[in-house]
């Protein structure tokens, strides 16, 4: 039986679904507690499961980030909560000298089984400090794990397999995302390995994540109208790529658009195009092409913040174009 929930409310129940399996895990960040989260996605959790449990944390992304490490060398399975992808710059350090690489310089006798989850992504007029979508640069680091669920099945049922993966994951969850709501059929956890398809298609592949997934199937949905038939490739994963999900569709459609909210230059667009180069080359009937966010820091003013995001009238433009 299916019940209609939010990102929001999935993502909840997911967090307690965690703390009800294993009592190792605990929930910590700024805010989380008292006052239900920064998006309440924690809300009702401090009365549910006490303070041991749900943790808020002083205003340093360095010192609970830090903190969270060291439980999870201690056996413990912490889930941080960054309240934004920019604070997360402030962590750093801990995260890649020391999360991403215990594991190797160990030679496999420590590991560091924490979750880090955070909001990225631009359109809430929170201007430059709060907007930026820096998946790509996280998605750069080998030892990382990095997900964006962009459906409620996804936010639901990603945080329990990270929470079993030895290897640090971050959860990127797009603060547009929030509100929307689906049908969830039943608990499952979801695979955390591959990309997913969400739209078949035979004419062009647009190839996605986190907060442009939505926009790039109302793109595909104009683009349908016009008789142009778009496949579009949910990533989810973003490290490691699922290379093979990629290239199935790019040999099946033979054209693609890569849709990315991070910017144009050395962003994680530019790395999937050149995978798609380096092994399928011989597939394409047209040069790769891509959407992203325009080389600004995120305007505040709506009308600005707008135009410097990728949109679906920019996506069906780009996608037409491909096919002339």
């Amino acid at each position: 039986m299916s019940s209609r929930i939010s990102y929001r409310e999935a993502l909840r129940e997911a967090l307690r679904d965690a703390l009800q399996r294993d009592e190792r895990v605990f929930l910590m960040g700024e805010d989380v507690g008292r006052y239900g989260g920064t998006y309440a996605v924690s809300k009702g959790l401090l009365d549910e499961f006490g303070e041991a449990r749900i943790r808020d944390t002083p205003l340093s992304e360095l010192a609970f980030v830090g903190a969270g490490i060291g439980a999870a060398l201690g056996g413990m399975r912490p889930i941080i909560e960054v309240m934004t992808v920019n604070f997360a710059l402030l962590a750093l350090d801990p995260l890649i000298n020391t999360a991403a690489t215990l594991r190797h310089m160990s030679g496999g006798q420590f590991s560091v089984p924490l979750v880090l989850r955070m909001a990225t992504g631009a359109g809430r007029q929170l201007a430059a400090q709060h907007s930026h979508c820096l998946e790509g640069w996280f998605a750069h680091v080998p030892g990382l794990k990095i997900l964006a669920p962009a459906t409620v099945e996804d936010a639901r049922g990603m945080l329990w397999p990270a929470l079993l993966d030895p290897n640090p994951v971050l959860i990127f969850e797009h603060a547009q995302l929030y509100n929307q709501e689906a049908d969830l059929a039943g608990t499952a956890t979801v695979d955390i390995h591959s990309a997913r398809v969400r739209r078949q298609g035979e004419h062009l592949t647009l190839i996605t994540y986190g907060g442009t997934l939505h926009k790039a199937l109302q793109a595909a949905e104009q683009l349908a109208g016009e008789g142009i038939s778009a496949e579009v490739v949910d990533l989810r994963v973003l490290r490691p790529l699922d290379d093979a999900t990629i290239l199935e569709s790019v040999r099946k459609t033979h054209r693609v658009l890569v849709v990315d909210e991070g910017w144009r230059s050395g962003s994680l667009s530019a790395e999937i195009i050149t995978r798609i180069i380096e092994q399928g080359f011989f597939e394409l009937d047209a040069p790769p092409a891509r959407v992203c966010s325009a080389e600004v820091p995120i305007p505040y003013a709506k009308h600005l913040e707008d135009a410097a995001l990728p949109q679906v009238p920019g996506i069906v433009e780009a996608a037409r174009r491909l096919l002339q």
